[in-house]
C-alpha cells in the first residue's frame, strides 16, 4: 500500500483526510518519542475503530517465555517484550451524553500534522455526533525534550451553531495490554494510585521483570480562555479521572491543558517517584503549555543546527531525510548508557524493542557524527558493560576460556532470540560490536577507548572467532560451518563468505591493536595480557587463523560467493518475480525462499561496504553487478547500503532510487507493513546513504575526506559534520563544492581529492 495521502512538505507530516482504513500506519507515522518514552499517535478520545494503542518506556520490558514447538539446548528462555505501558494521554470526550467518537461519528474535516522542526503534533477533527451535534476537536502534544518524564497536552472542544453538555475527563490508566505476547501473561501488576486536588498518579509494577512505573497526570480546564476550578475525581481500581462538565453555549469552547507521562526506577527509587513527578507536573501547569513549547522548540532548534540536512530541489526527498533524522533523534538521545535502540523504536512492539547488531552496523556513525563524543561512548559501553553476558551466552554453546558472543537481541546482554537459525547462526553480529570499536578508534583518533575497555571485548570476540572456526583438511584451510548471513534468506550455509572475511578482519584487528599497545605502552600492554590472561601462543594462532581462513571465490566471474553451493542455485534474478508476489515473504512459502536465489539485504556487499578499502573499485564493480539483481531489498537495512555502493561506482541515479527507498520507506510504505512500527534502525541508514554515498564522507589517514556527488533531482545538498571536536560543513550544488569550518580547532579536510583548509569563510573546490 503505497501512503500518497501523506503530503509533501520539508518540514512537516500531514494528512488532510480522515482515512479509517490508514489509521495504524499513521499511528506509526506520526509517533513521538524523547529518548525515555514515547508513544504511537493515537487519538486521546475514545475510539472503537481498528487502532494499535502503544505507548513504551525506554529500558522496562517483560521477560516473555520462549514459544517454541520443541526446545533445544541452548535456547534463551525468554523473548524480551518492550511493554505498552499504562495509558496517560486518554480524554473522553462525551457530549449530550453520548461518547465521542470519529468511528461512529460524521467526520466533515480532518488534519494531522507532525511537526518534525518543533516535535509538535497536532490534529483538528470537524464532526457530528450521532445525536447531530456539531463539534470541533483540536489537540496538541509533545513529549518534552527538555525534562524525559514530562508530556503535554492542550486539546479543546469547541462547539458550532448549537449548545449542548460538554464533559471532558482526562484520565490515566492501567488496564492495557501487548499486541505481541507469546502467552497472553499479565505483564503489570496495579500496586496503588493516589489522586489530590487536580494530580493523579498510578503506580504499577512489571512482573518478573520488577520495574517500578509512576504514571501520572495533572490538569487545568478552561472555558472560553477563563481557568474553571469546577471538577472532580473519579477513581476506579487502575484508572483515575478528572471530569468537568459545562453547559454551553454555540460558539463557545472548554479546554483541558494535561501534563502527565511516567517514571521508571531506571530514572528514580520507587519511593520518589510519585514526589518527582508532582513537582514536575506542578510546576509544568504553572508555567503553561505555550511556554513549555517554547522550551520545546529550544531543544529541538539545538538538535536540528547540528543534524540537519538540506536538500534543495526536491521536497520528497527533503521529507524523507528530515523524517529519518526526527526519529533518531526522537529515539535515543544518549543521555543513559543503560539504553539503546531499539529497531522499532517506541512506536510499535515487533522485535521486542530489543538491541540488535543494526546499532553498530547502522547507527553508530549517525551518532558519533551529529552527537557529542560522549554518545557514541557510551553505546560502546552499553556493550562492554555486556561482556560478561555474551561470554554466558557463548558457554551456553559450548564455548569457553573468555569467548565472547554477543546476542542477536538483547535486553540486558542475554540473548532473548528464539529462532535457532538466528540465535545459533547469524554469529556475524560479533563483527558488528568489534567494527564499531575499530570506528570509533578511527573516527575519534583515540585510543583511550581502545585500551580501558575496548580491548576487553576484541578479545572476547576473537576468542569466539578462534573456537567457532573449523580446519578443513580437504581444503587445507579454516572454515566457518553451519551459519546463518546478513541475508537470511539463507540458513544454515557453510562459508558465508562475508562471515568468514568478518572473521578474518576480527582476529588481524584485535591482534594488531595488542601490538600497537605493545609498541606505544609495553606496561598497559603487560597489564592486558595478565587481566584477560593472553598467552604468545593464543595471539600467534589468531594471526594463523586469519591468515588461513576460506574464502569462497569463483575466478569466472570474479566474484566471491556468497557460501558453499550459491552457484547451484537457478540464477534468475528478480525480474522473473511477478509485482504480485512481492514481497517474497509474505507470498512464498519458506522452502521456495531458502531454494531461491533471492537476497534479503546487503550481503557480500554488506562485506564491501565495511571494508571498502581493502577491495579495488573494479572487484566492488563485478560483485555489485552479480549480486544486486538477485537481491529484493526486503529487509528495511538493504537499499541505505546499496546506496553508498553505488555512488562509490559513480551510478549516482541508481542510488538515488536506492535512496528513495530507504528515506521513504516508512513514509510510503514500500514493504506494506508500517502499521507494525517505523523502522527505526534503518533510518541511520537513510544518513549513511546521503552522507557516505552523496556526500562521499570518509576518514582516512586521520583526515575526514568528501567526494560529493549530486543526483539529476538535487540542486543542493548541505550537512554538518563534528569530527574530532570541529563542526564542519559540507554544502555542495551544480557547480561546486565548498566546506567550512563552523566551530572547533583545525583539522585536515580533503575535498575531491584535494588537501583543503576551512576557515570560518567556505573553501571552494
Amino acid at each position: 500500500m503505497n501512503l500518497d495521502h501523506i503530503k509533501p512538505d520539508a518540514w512537516k507530516i500531514v494528512e488532510d483526510h480522515y482515512y479509517p482504513d490508514r489509521i495504524e500506519a499513521a499511528e506509526s507515522l506520526f509517533s513521538l518519542a524523547n529518548g525515555a518514552m514515547g508513544q504511537r499517535a493515537n487519538f486521546e478520545e475514545h475510539y472503537s475503530g481498528k487502532s494499535f494503542r502503544g505507548s513504551y518506556l525506554a529500558g522496562v520490558y517483560y521477560p516473555d517465555k520462549t514459544k517454541v514447538g520443541w526446545w533445544k539446548n541452548g535456547y534463551p528462555e525468554y523473548f524480551a517484550k518492550v511493554l505498552n505501558a499504562p495509558n496517560w494521554i486518554g480524554i473522553d470526550v462525551i457530549c449530550n451524553k453520548e461518547i465521542v467518537d470519529l468511528n461512529t461519528a460524521t467526520v466533515h474535516e480532518f488534519r494531522r500534522e507532525l511537526d518534525m522542526q518543533n516535535g509538535l503534533l497536532t490534529r483538528k477533527v470537524t464532526l457530528s455526533t450521532l445525536k447531530g451535534v456539531k463539534l470541533t476537536i483540536t489537540s496538541e502534544r509533545f513529549l518534552a525534550l527538555f525534562q524525559e518524564e514530562l508530556g503535554c497536552i492542550r486539546y479543546t472542544v469547541a462547539l458550532h451553531d448549537q449548545a449542548a453538555e460538554i464533559t471532558l475527563a482526562p484520565y490515566i490508566d492501567a488496564h492495557i495490554s501487548n499486541n505481541d505476547s507469546n502467552w497472553d501473561d499479565p505483564f503489570w501488576e496495579h500496586k496503588d494510585q493516589f489522586c489530590k486536588d487536580s494530580f493523579a498518579a498510578l503506580h504499577t509494577k512489571t512482573n518478573k521483570s520488577a520495574f517500578d512505573v509512576c504514571t501520572y497526570q495533572s490538569v487545568s480546564f478552561f472555558v472560553d480562555g477563563n481557568k474553571s476550578v469546577a471538577f472532580s475525581c473519579e477513581e476506579k481500581p487502575g484508572r483515575v479521572a478528572f471530569v468537568h462538565t459545562k453547559q454551553l453555549a454555540a460558539g463557545q469552547k472548554v479546554m483541558v491543558v494535561k501534563t502527565g507521562g511516567y517514571c521508571s526506577s531506571l530514572q528514580q527509587p520507587q519511593s520518589n517517584q510519585q514526589n518527582h513527578v508532582y513537582d514536575i507536573a506542578v510546576n509544568a501547569l504553572k508555567q503553561g503549555f505555550d511556554e513549555l513549547l517554547q522550551s520545546q522548540q529550544k531543544q529541538w532548534d539545538e538538535v536540528w543546527r547540528m543534524a540537519d540536512i538540506t536538500i534543495e530541489g526536491d521536497v520528497k526527498a527533503q521529507q524523507g531525510i528530515r523524517f529519518n533524522i526526527f526519529h533518531l533523534n526522537q529515539t535515543y538521545t544518549g543521555k543513559n548508557p543503560l539504553l539503546n535502540i531499539g529497531p522499532k523504536g517506541f512506536t510499535g512492539e515487533k522485535y521486542g524493542g530489543s538491541t540488535y547488531w543494526d546499532t553498530e552496523a547502522f547507527c553508530f556513525p549517525f551518532y558519533m557524527a551529529t552527537k557529542d563524543e560522549s554518545v557514541a561512548k557510551n553505546l560502546l559501553n552499553y556493550r562492554y558493560k555486556h561482556l560478561d553476558k555474551a561470554m554466558e551466552n557463548a558457554s551456553k554453546l559450548g564455548f569457553s576460556d573468555g569467548a565472547a558472543l554477543y546476542p542477536m537481541v538483547t535486553m540486558n546482554g542475554e540473548e532473548c532470540h528464539n529462532e535457532w537459525e538466528i540465535t545459533f547462526e547469524e554469529i556475524h553480529r560479533n563483527a558488528a560490536i568489534a567494527y564499531a570499536v575499530f570506528a570509533y578508534e578511527r573516527y575519534t583518533g583515540k585510543s583511550d577507548y581502545l585500551i580501558e575497555r575496548g580491548i576487553d571485548v576484541l578479545v572476547g570476540i576473537a576468542r569466539f572467532w578462534a573456537q567457532r572456526v573449523s580446519f578443513s583438511t580437504a581444503k587445507n584451510q579454516y572454515v566457518i560451518l553451519g551459519v546463518t548471513g546478513p541475508n537470511e534468506y539463507e540458513n544454515n550455509v557453510n562459508n558465508n563468505w562475508y562471515t568468514n572475511y568478518a572473521a578474518k578482519w576480527c582476529l588481524n584487528y584485535t591482534a594488531s591493536r595488542l601490538d600497537k599497545i605493545k609498541d606505544e605502552n609495553p606496561s598497559e600492554h603487560e597489564a592486558i595480557l595478565n587481566r584477560l590472561n593472553i598467552h604468545e601462543e593464543e595471539h600467534t594462532q589468531w594471526k594463523h587463523i586469519a591468515n588461513n581462513i576460506y574464502l569462497s571465490f569463483d575466478k569466472n566471474r570474479g566474484v566471491y560467493l556468497q557460501q558453499d553451493g550459491f552457484l547451484d542455485k537457478e540464477l534468475k534474478d528478480t525480474s522473473a518475480i511477478s509485482r504480485d508476489e512481492l514481497p517474497i515473504n509474505q507470498h512464498w512459502s519458506w522452502d521456495r525462499i531458502l531454494r531461491s536465489p533471492y537476497i534479503k539485504q546487503a550481503d557480500v556487499l554488506q562485506g564491501f561496504y565495511f571494508f571498502e578499502d581493502h577491495f579495488t573499485k573494479e572487484q566492488l564493480k563485478k560483485n555489485f553487478d552479480f549480486y544486486e539483481p538477485f537481491t529484493v531489498h526486503e529487509s528495511s537495512l538493504s537499499p541505505s547500503i546499496h546506496a553508498v555502493l553505488a555512488t562509490t561506482l559513480g551510478r549516482v541515479e541508481q542510488a538515488y532510487k536506492f535512496y528513495l527507498q530507504t528515506s521513504r520507506l516508512d513514509l510510503d510504505d514500500y514493504n506494506a507493513e508500517v502499521g507494525e512500527g517505523l523502522h527505526i534502525t534503518s533510518m541511520a541508514g537513510t544518513w549513511l546513504s546521503v552522507v557516505e554515498g552523496f556526500g562521499g564522507m570518509r576518514i582516512k589517514d586521520n583526515a575526514i575526506h568528501f567526494s560529493p556527488k549530486l543526483p539529476d533531482a538535487w540542486d543542493s545538498l548541505s550537512f554538518k559534520i563534528n569530527f574530532r571536536g570541529a563542526i564542519l560543513q559540507l554544502t555542495v550544488d551544480k557547480e561546486t563544492s565548498q566546506v567550512s569550518q563552523i566551530s572547533g580547532d583545525p583539522v585536515a579536510v580533503f575535498l575531491n581529492g584535494n588537501l583543503v583548509k576551512p576557515s570560518h569563510k567556505p573553501v571552494f573546490s
